[in-house]
């Protein structure tokens, strides 16, 4: 009798994992009478902000509008630029044109495939205003280099944390070294709620209450609008299952990096390259993505084993057509087109077994023993 397909990520096993207390989180919310920004939020929010190290969280309806109001909180206006990579979730990008910011491509380390922090000062222009590094799959940026170059040019660090919640790099958790961090919480991410979700970090009073205001029409006093705003609230469901989740994620990535160590010692590097490990970082795995020139074949091999495959992403931002041709720095990201065409990710959650483990490894092993 053949095993069930592994898919890529499962977070129907995340929640049997703990259905018992997120049933009862759910519940309790149901007759509490309040599902928008009541104390399971305010709960949260403060949960949050202690396990990442800042001074404030502000929880927000998605991590694309999280990415988004912390650009406006921080001060980016419309027309200016904002530093960011190309090998991302579109999210990213479209959020800082959400904000009515200018994103400019740099390209990538190919050993970290986050920002190449040596290319930031080459395109800083008088418009700059905002360096938006992404720590990719879970993997952290150079941030040390790119906190150091902003200061030397007067330029804001808002830091997309969206796959890489719990991450470290240099003893610190990503989310503590930027003006500000934006999360989220969609279902699949380590932190995952059961829906939509996303929040902003940050140790700034003022960026915190800017986007409280932000978050609700502009209102620092009920139904009276000082600024422009927009609805972005988090519910209170979200909340309580994210409560519920949060003790176990240092837990949960502990896991998952522990796959990823089983896979690595499973591929040939001649024929699979996997993740190179970055030193002084702690990687949250969101996702493990190896390379692989000959990638269809290799898919189509863990298909026939009943393996699911993904590509993360299957083009990079600047050559999807939404954004093809249009924005600066797109001709010249050689890190980045290279990456694309060799890149594939492998199923990654915290509650694969030991035998789904084991069966993905001998089936790269037997992969690369026939190449």
């Amino acid at each position: 009798m053949s095993m069930p397909f592994i898919p890529v990520a499962s977070p129907l096993k995340q929640y049997q994992s703990r259905k018992h207390a997120i049933d009862e989180a759910v519940e309790k919310v149901l007759y509490s009478g309040r599902y928008i920004l009541g104390e399971e939020v305010a709960c949260f929010e403060r949960e949050f902000a202690d396990f990442i190290g800042t001074r404030h969280c502000v929880t927000v309806a998605n991590g694309t509008e999280a990415l988004c109001l912390a650009l406006l909180a921080c001060g980016v206006c419309p027309g200016d630029e904002v530093i960011t990579v190309s090998h991302t979730a579109v999210a990213t990008v479209a959020a800082i044109e959400l904000a009515g910011a200018m994103p400019v491509f740099i390209d990538i380390d190919p050993c970290s495939r986050c920002m190449d922090h040596s290319l930031i000062e080459r395109v800083i222009s008088s418009r700059t205003r905002a360096i938006l590094p992404v720590h990719i799959y879970g993997q952290p940026a150079r941030m040390h280099e790119i906190c150091e170059i902003a200061r030397k040019n007067g330029l804001t660090v808002v830091e997309d944390c969206a796959q890489a919640c719990g991450a470290r790099t240099s003893n610190r958790k990503v989310g503590t070294f930027g003006h500000a961090a934006a999360f989220s919480f969609y279902p699949t991410k380590n932190l995952g709620a059961i829906g939509d979700g996303g929040c902003v970090v940050t140790d700034s009073p003022e960026v915190s209450e800017k986007l409280r205001a932000l978050r609700e029409y502009g209102w620092k006093e009920r139904y009276i609008s000082s600024e422009q705003g927009m609805n972005s609230r988090m519910d209170e469901i979200q909340a309580a299952i994210l409560r519920v989740k949060l003790p176990f994620l240092d837990e949960d990535n502990v896991r998952r990096r522990a796959i990823a160590e089983r896979y690595s010692q499973a591929v040939d590097n001649l024929s699979i390259i996997p993740p190179y490990p970055v030193p002084d970082t702690d990687h949250a795995m969101h996702l493990y993505v190896i390379e692989c020139s000959e990638r269809p074949s290799l898919q189509d091999f863990l298909k026939e084993r009943g393996i699911g495959t993904a590509l993360h992403y299957p083009r990079a931002v600047h050559q999807q057509g939404a954004y093809e041709g249009r924005i600066r720095g797109s001709e010249s990201l050689p890190a980045t087109e290279e990456l694309y065409e060799r890149i594939l990710s492998l199923p990654m959650y915290p509650e694969l077994s030991d035998t789904e483990v084991e069966k993905i490894c001998a089936a790269l092993a037997d992969w690369c023993s026939s190449r």
